[in-house]
């Protein structure tokens, strides 16, 4: 069988009427080279089969920059990809980014280590790029900030931080979702989520404050553990309503965990918000529509994917924590009976 001669360089100059210097600063997108001519130009190498370089750009040419979006392995938000805050999330980055010229590549590598992470600097095309998400990397991404700063991550403001993250303000958001049910009487209040994540940690800092601040005791019976997913949470509490806890109110770590536990108060028979209020965190679109409307803590994505992309691309290349807290805004809708 005749094996197809590969396309060289000097090849595709000639079909493309340019020189090879040309074609060589085209394919990298180099900006000596009009836009029309390296439309041309990529587009003959794709018919030619011309065997591109890992360094060529990984985005459509003439873009500004581009930019990956790399999400580690989650902790304690399985699923992560399919949870309707991310979606949000990513949303507002791609706004931003179109608003800077830039494009997006969404990355399947879920690094969970520090060799992992570097790998992933290491072996992308982009010029800069944005990990949702801290999982257990902290230290991970401390190392990496000492030979990379193409890097931001969403995520909490952590102790000792080498590297710049921008999230939302964790802490003020539990604090005011505590309060508040604290004002409307609430006595028995369960934080519902799984701490070991350091976003969800932070959260229940601020639900530690929130009841210091009503003059509330802290229980540990009313920390009670739930994965980020509506049956997860669903389950949990039926079965602490099965048990006959003594609970008035539910701020809950995530707006999923937040909708499972009306559906479980609901099943029960119990009336949300007179038997029990609930106050989400993450302000998902499809919360104002539950059967409930979800009162709950909004981190304006918007806002964040502004901050994100602008903290990426404008660096300067210094590296350093330089972080950024997204306001933590508590939304009041029916859930918490105070419209």
């Amino acid at each position: 069988m005749e094996t197809k001669p590969t396309t060289r360089l000097e090849d595709l100059a000639k079909q493309a009427g340019v020189s090879i210097s040309t074609a060589s600063r085209a394919l990298n997108d180099s900006p000596a080279v009009n836009v029309r001519t390296k439309q041309k130009i990529w587009k003959l190498a794709r018919e030619l089969d011309y065997p591109f370089r890992a360094y060529m750009p990984a985005g459509p040419i003439g873009a500004n920059a581009t930019i990956s979006i790399v999400v580690p392995r989650p902790q304690s938000r399985e699923g992560r990809m399919a949870d309707p805050f991310f979606f949000e999330l990513l949303a507002g980055i791609g706004d931003a980014a179109r608003e800077r010229g830039c494009d997006i590549l969404l990355s399947y590598i879920a690094p969970s280590s520090y060799d992992e992470l570097a790998t992933a600097m290491s072996t992308s095309r982009s010029d800069g790029v944005i990990f949702l998400g801290q999982s257990t990397l902290h230290e991970a991404f401390n190392r990496l900030a000492e030979v990379e700063d193409r890097f931001v991550v969403w995520g909490a403001s952590l102790p000792e931080q080498s590297y710049c993250s921008v999230g939302s303000d964790n802490i003020a958001g539990g604090r005011r979702a505590t309060s508040h049910l604290a004002r409307l009487g609430r006595k028995k209040i369960i934080f519902l989520g799984d701490s070991d994540a350091p976003e969800i940690g932070q959260r229940m800092r601020g639900y530690r404050e929130g009841l210091e601040l009503a003059g509330l005791p802290y229980e540990d019976r009313l920390v009670v553990p739930a994965h980020f997913q509506v049956a997860s949470a669903r389950a949990v509490v039926e079965t602490l309503i099965s048990e006959k806890a003594d609970f008035d109110a539910i701020f809950a770590a995530s707006d999923l965990i937040a909708l499972g536990a009306i559906q479980a108060i609901r099943r029960a028979g119990l009336s949300v918000p007179e038997d029990v209020a609930i106050v989400g965190y993450d302000n998902v679109p499809f919360g104002v529509y539950a059967e409930v409307p979800l009162s709950t803590i909004d981190q304006d994505t918007s806002k964040a994917g502004r901050v994100l992309v602008s903290k990426l691309l404008d660096s300067s290349g210094q590296r350093g924590p330089d972080d950024d807290r997204i306001p933590a805004e508590l939304i009041v809708r029916a859930s918490c009976g105070a419209d």
